[in-house]
């Protein structure tokens, strides 16, 4: 019987370790399963026919080009920011610092609002230049920003920050002996660049484009707004206008497959390709003085980049909300509202990124399931997810109230936005030396302990950047909110749309600014946390 027992020690132990991780791989699958279960039980019949035989191709191919244009976008802006700010000192680089991480407050149909009137024919630009040139709106030639090319502007300058923040962090750990190796070769500035700096940079910065063009791909807000019928957009319609929430599951399913197909192709392309840090001979890269005319210019780079995605458009919000003071509704109950929902949302889904984050670190075989869910899940549409979250509510025994809608809203976000904890988490934790669990091991340290005295300090940065993401993406989320929200019950998210969608836009605009400052306090946090030199790192 105690031989019996000992032998039964490893299993309950395996069990017990595995317990968080299955409760939080059931937790976000469900939504997830309602959804696969939707569109591949029920998702044919008349509503289906006519999208497959109208719009169906062209919403793909209006995805996937949102999808490259925003790339594009993001990757021609967000890259050399990074390494501007990392690498060399110029006027205001310690403020630019923090000042380009601003737009990720904003939701990216905050901006599609201010942009769609600012760059409109009624706008103040367009206005200026027929009021200074004489010329009437058909005489000349201006962007239209409810295009495909304006939504994937909108969308970069929305979403550029988390390719900016992971690519700063991955240029600040590479050690100065490396491109001083390299300039001793003969390499120029923009060699040590292409050469050493970005290859050795690109899985991070792989990792946070990924999470842009997933959040580009699932956006219904933006592109709805600008006129620009993606994949996302057909799913909400299928449900909204047809009442078909098979035919929307059954669109999402292609989305997602898209999706992790392009995932797939960056993870085969990309190989073994990784980075970690030397504990030996590592040192951080002082950066270095620039003057006259290459300081100017990198300091007007820095300052475009911020006017664009968050200065610009942020300032005619402001215009526009005290231009419209007197006629603007009050406020305050849908701030209550959405700050309550983003702060339990995030607190949830960020204890289970760290959950699947350590697993994943540890090697536990749920975790990679856990993983997959995670980020098919941030691959959806929160329209799809509140479609299979629906499906899996109606047949459970539960009362239809305002709380029971809630608590289906909050297991929606977390299972939309678990993944954008995950990923900041475990690049912390691949960046450590492997060898100091084995040190810990061969110290007699218990799992436990390896995680509270080990684990945690390592992945304390990328915690910092996950529970700001986390929070923001949820006090910003639309279409779920709109489809699962008790009646009467708003956000801010809720009222700003309603609002634009009237051509209210002077009315969007309070709403619209408030989800921003209330973004904007843990973004300031981060951007501090972020400015400050780490040991040993000159400023």
């Amino acid at each position: 019987m105690p031989a019996f027992a000992q032998s039964l020690k490893p299993k309950l132990r395996n069990a017990g370790a595995n317990l968080p991780l299955g409760l939080t791989t059931l937790i976000l699958g469900a939504p997830i399963i309602g959804c696969l279960l939707i569109g591949l039980l029920a998702g044919g019949g008349e509503t289906w026919t006519h999208i497959s035989g109208t719009f169906l191709w062209s919403s793909i191919g209006a995805t996937l080009a949102l999808i490259a244009l925003t790339g594009i976008f993001i990757s021609l802006t967000a890259i050399p920011a990074a390494w501007l700010i990392t690498m060399y000192r110029f006027p205001g680089r310690s403020i630019f610092g923090w000042l380009l991480i601003l737009p990720l407050a904003a939701p990216g149909y905050v901006l599609a609002f201010s942009y769609s009137d600012l760059l409109g024919v009624a706008g103040p630009i367009q206005s200026f230049i027929r009021e200074a040139s004489g010329l009437s709106a058909r005489d000349y030639w201006f962007p239209n920003v409810r295009s495909l090319t304006g939504c994937a502007f909108v969308m970069a300058a929305a979403l550029y920050p988390y390719v900016y923040l992971t690519a700063r962090a991955a240029f600040s750990m590479q050690s100065a002996s490396t491109l001083e190796a390299a300039t001793l070769l003969g390499a120029n500035r923009r060699a040590r660049f292409w050469r050493v700096a970005l290859p050795a940079a690109r899985p991070a910065i792989a990792a946070g484009l990924a999470l842009a063009l997933m959040e580009t791909a699932a956006d219904y807000g933006a592109a709805d707004f600008l006129g620009v019928r993606t994949l996302t957009v057909s799913v909400y319609r299928a449900w909204a206008s047809f009442g078909d929430a098979a035919a929307g599951a059954r669109l999402a399913l292609i989305l997602v497959a898209l999706t992790l197909f392009l995932q797939w192709l960056e993870r085969w392309q990309r190989g073994a390709a990784g980075f970690q840090a030397s504990t030996t001979r590592w040192r951080a890269a002082p950066p270095n003085k620039l003057n006259g005319l290459s300081a100017l210019w990198a300091s007007l780079i820095c300052a475009l980049i911020f006017s664009w995605g968050f200065g610009l458009p942020v300032t005619h919000l402001v215009s526009l909300a005290i231009d419209a003071r007197a006629e603007t509704p009050p406020i305050g109950e849908a701030l209550w509202n959405s700050v309550r929902l983003a702060s339990i949302a995030a607190a949830l889904a960020f204890a289970i990124a760290l959950i699947i984050a350590l697993g994943a670190h540890h090697r536990q075989k749920l975790s990679r399931l856990a993983s997959l869910i995670a980020t098919s899940g941030y691959a959806m549409p929160g329209a799809v997810l509140a479609l299979g979250a629906l499906y899996m509510i109606a047949r459970l025994p539960l009362a239809q109230s305002s709380s029971a809608a809630l608590t289906l809203l909050i297991i929606v976000y977390i299972a939309r936005f678990a993944a954008a904890g995950i990923q900041p988490m475990q690049a912390a934790l691949q960046a450590a030396p492997r060898s100091y669990t084995a040190a810990a091991r061969s110290l007699g340290a218990s799992p436990a302990r390896r995680i509270l005295r080990l684990d945690l300090p390592i992945i304390a940065p990328g915690a910092a950047a996950a529970a700001l993401i986390l929070f923001v993406e949820t006090l910003k989320e639309l279409p779920a909110t709109l489809m699962l929200r008790p009646f009467n019950w708003d956000t801010l998210a809720v009222r700003a749309y309603v609002y634009a969608s009237d051509e209210r836009l002077p009315a969007a605009a309070l709403p619209s600014l408030t989800i921003t400052l209330a973004g904007l306090l843990p973004v300031i946090l981060l951007s501090r946390q972020l400015s400050r030199p780490r040991k040993g790192q000159p400023i």
